[in-house]
């Protein structure tokens, strides 16, 4: 049984990476991914993001061992934090 500080079923692994940001109009922008776990991500944007868009994502390695991590996911949370905001997303689908 999980002790109550961590209720989720898949952990966070903390990774402070690029990630490469396309809105549903096209439109292509940048964010720091925060953490990642098998069902969704924390990513810290510039601008605020509507909660229920439907974001693609290239999350790129920090070395060449590993090809690019590509998602679809949907924003569930977006949050003022310090000079931008902080979203919660729920990954869709892993496309590559």
């Amino acid at each position: 049984m999980k002790d109550y500080s961590e209720k989720r079923d898949f952990h966070r692994m903390q990774v402070e990476s690029v990630i490469e940001i396309t809105d549903s109009k096209g439109v292509t922008f940048a964010g720091t991914c925060r953490n990642l776990s098998a069902t969704g991500m924390q990513i810290f944007v510039e601008k605020p993001v509507a909660v229920g868009e439907e974001l693609t994502t290239v999350l790129h390695p920090n070395n060449d061992q590993f090809p690019p991590l590509e998602t679809i996911c949907e924003i569930i949370r977006c949050e003022s934090e310090g000079d931008g905001f902080l979203l919660g997303a729920n990954i869709s689908e892993v496309t590559r």
